[in-house]
């Protein structure tokens, strides 16, 4: 399979979706998650998210490592590994590298002087202060505001819609279903990729 999808539409696994700036995002102090990653059904990799700090400044740091094979032979490897800090209640910086079968990209973005300024091996860009990476782990981010990918530092251009209390739904450049528990946490995740397979998040 050329160039695996496996997360492309690269905005389905970095990560792995904000707030305006005024309010303060309501983060609990979140356990630690592990997922297994599934491709058909076939285990690819898994995806670990540590927390560390508390609600009002947090570190959340993620590594995804996943393998496509075909008999014995790898034809598709990935690595994401980020770095995000919420400061005050409010996303404050994030760092990422991302490996995909040899290409190396780089993400970094930053608060400062009321806006989200980020440098990416894409150029730098300078986004609105509501502005947030998107990850799968804070529920809260999936309001309506814009998004950026962590993998590229590029914007989405996704429409996110809550369809239950535990279930969003986030079309557009990827098609993702994030499933959450009552207390907000992060339980599951299904997408599709661009080959048509099918990708699932599975809680370790």
């Amino acid at each position: 399979m050329p160039e695996f999808s496996v997360l492309s539409r690269r905005a389905m696994l970095a990560g792995g979706l904000i707030l305006p700036l005024a309010p303060r995002l309501a983060l609990a102090a979140p356990r630690n998650l592990t997922f297994a990653v599934f491709r058909n059904g076939a285990k690819i990799g898994e995806h670990h998210v540590a927390f560390a700090g508390d609600e009002a400044n947090l570190t959340a740091t993620t590594d995804a490592v996943m393998t496509v094979k075909i008999g014995p032979v790898p034809v598709f490897k990935y690595h994401h590994h980020a770095l995000e800090k919420h400061a005050g209640g409010v996303f404050a910086s994030l760092e990422t590298s991302t490996t995909t079968n040899g290409k190396d990209e780089k993400v970094m973005a930053e608060r400062a002087g009321g806006a989200i300024h980020v440098d990416c091996n894409y150029g730098k860009a300078t986004f609105s202060a509501d502005t947030n990476p998107m990850n799968h782990w804070n529920e809260q981010i999936f309001s309506g505001a814009p998004l950026f990918n962590p993998q590229t530092g590029k914007i989405l251009k996704v429409k996110v819609a809550k369809v239950s209390p535990d279930h969003v739904t986030i079309r557009g450049e990827t098609e993702i279903d994030d499933f959450y528990d009552a207390a907000g946490t992060w339980t599951s995740l299904t997408g599709k990729l661009d080959d048509g397979s099918k990708v699932e998040y599975r809680r370790v």
